[in-house]
């Protein structure tokens, strides 16, 4: 079973080792757009023997976020007939099953399934983690976020279309589109990495939106002021439960691919 995964980067050297760690044991091939890193982001890609790297070239001048739409759309076509299945996905999204997530995907492809979304948490720490972690073990404290559960794998020579909205948090999937019967798979979000790293990042992400982005408020939230950032960080660390744990599995999740909550 042939797996490839598609992402884009910017500036994410501090991520890349945790990404790395969580996907090396699942994914065959990496296809990584870079927005034109100018930190350690290129060099890291290019030590790892499965990355093909690729310059993100942004077809609206004047919206980084639709020019994302229009990638995502587009990108993973280059898999059909290559791989069994695909991930979409970012490097701050770690993709999670207990059963681990290969073996979870050849069950899937055996019982007919070809798109697999992921139901979302907010993961928080206090400070940045050790580098040595692997965070889907050592960071399970999380809120779910639904308006972030994302259509993150499908089988490529299954879909004509995926049709993602901006951000990639629906998806109108044309073609052989088949759902698991129960949503397993989780989406650990890992942007509230302390709240240093959180107001850093943010600013950063700021400055890269467009003049269309910002009058559609797209990315809003990263210009947030920093005490606003603060609120929200301690609000979630009151809300946090281990994502991993009999809790999180009973919660009530809002999904837009099924037509009530479960």
């Amino acid at each position: 079973m042939k797996i490839h995964l598609y992402t884009k980067t910017w500036n994410e050297e501090a991520l890349l080792p945790f990404f790395f760690r969580h996907y090396d044991n699942i994914v065959d091939r990496y296809i990584v757009y870079d927005d034109g890193s100018t930190d350690a982001t290129l060099p890291i890609l290019s030590a790892h023997s499965r990355v093909e790297i690729r310059n993100l070239t942004r077809t609206k001048a004047r919206s980084q976020v639709l020019s994302f739409q229009e990638l995502n759309d587009s990108m993973w076509k280059e898999s059909r007939g290559q791989a069994d299945w695909v991930i979409m996905t970012a490097p701050d999204e770690h993709l999670y099953h207990p059963c681990g997530l290969r073996l979870y995907l050849w069950a899937s492809s055996k019982a007919g399934a070809t798109a697999v979304p992921a139901l979302a948490f907010q993961m928080l720490t206090d400070v940045f983690p050790d580098p040595d972690e692997h965070l889907a073990e050592t960071r399970r404290q999380g809120v779910q976020l639904d308006d972030y559960n994302k259509l993150n794998i499908f089988r490529p020579d299954a879909l004509l279309e995926t049709n993602f909205a901006v951000g990639r948090h629906t998806a109108r999937p044309v073609g052989k589109v088949r759902y698991p019967a129960r949503d397993r798979v989780l989406l650990f979000h890992y942007k509230f990495l302390g709240k240093e790293y959180l107001r850093r990042r943010y600013a950063q992400l700021d400055a890269r939106r467009g003049e269309i982005d910002q009058t559609q408020k797209w990315g809003h939230q990263y210009a947030r002021p920093p005490e606003e950032l603060d609120r929200e960080f301690e609000d979630l660390r009151r809300r946090a439960i281990d994502v991993r744990g009999r809790s999180a599995r009973r919660l009530s999740r809002r999904k837009w691919w099924r037509p009530e909550p479960s």
